[in-house]
């Protein structure tokens, strides 16, 4: 009875997290008289791709998406590469004062702040610096927004290893880059990939800086051109809906394909051997 209860909360769960995305595709597939039919169509209905041609062919749709995949994937690779390098002076060596476990904190509480609170100052800055309306810009503004996250996230995978290995690397005449790039970084690569995938969704997703730093098409990523559709006069459901259908796939996509090292990186020094 316990087991079958458990599969039971686990299918409820499962129907309430994948019903709006059911829903969604459905949209996405309906012509607008079947979107607003009582009662609704679930199941019958004749799918056309009319939405999807006028998404990414009539409109601007795939420049957002390209514009998205770039600045997510440009963000997400700084904020790694910074953030790794940071995490790993703050867990490896000490600073006078304790300075490092000050800083780590530092850092970290960059992240309570609300987004909006830095909206105005971050426009002001990109509009002195003739960066509005560039994809540079969201570059610059979600590797910041990362960087805190990644070096939180990363300086914990480091200080569970043990500082034997990198020693033994430099006892052999290794160097301290060296030791890092060859000992360390393979040993914590799954958490970089779990690391990885959070910042990319939240790149992805990410809205409402892009929708203050860029009005154009050629910098505006695809939450926003989707948030557009919503207009005084009409609300076009079914090309919202095939640009969201769009939307998720890549990161999906990529989820999937680095599961592995995904679940392998949550887990990652939850047991001490």
């Amino acid at each position: 009875m316990k087991r079958l209860i458990r599969y039971l909360l686990i299918a409820l769960a499962l129907l309430a997290a994948l019903t709006p995305v059911y829903w969604m595709i459905t949209i996405s597939l309906k012509r607008e008289v079947d979107q607003f039919a009582t009662p609704p169509r679930w199941f019958s209905f004749s799918p056309t791709l009319e939405h999807y041609a006028d998404a990414f062919l009539a409109r601007s749709f795939g420049q957002y998406l390209l514009n998205s995949g770039l600045v997510a994937a440009a963000s997400t690779l700084c904020a790694l590469v910074i953030g790794t390098l940071a995490a790993y002076a703050l867990a490896r060596f000490r600073l006078p004062y304790r300075l490092d476990r000050k800083l780590a904190l530092w850092i970290l509480s960059t992240r309570m702040f609300p987004a909006i609170v830095t909206a105005v100052p971050l426009f002001l800055i990109m509009r002195d610096l003739s960066l509005l309306n560039t994809q540079l810009s969201l570059i610059i503004v979600y590797t910041a927004f990362n960087l805190p996250f990644v070096v939180w996230m990363m300086r914990g995978f480091f200080a569970e290893l043990p500082r034997d290995l990198e020693e033994a690397a430099l006892v052999d005449g290794d160097s301290r880059l060296g030791a890092f790039w060859r000992v360390v970084l393979p040993l914590v690569t799954p958490g970089l990939v779990a690391t990885a995938v959070f910042c990319l969704i939240v790149s992805w997703n990410e809205f409402l800086f892009a929708l203050v730093l860029t009005q154009t098409d050629a910098a505006m990523t695809l939450p926003v051109g989707i948030a557009g559709r919503v207009t005084q006069y009409e609300i076009k459901l079914g090309v919202m809906s095939a640009a969201g259908v769009v939307a998720m796939m890549p990161i999906l996509i990529f989820a999937l394909s680095v599961q592995k090292y995904l679940v392998r990186g949550l887990s990652l020094g939850g047991v001490k051997g």
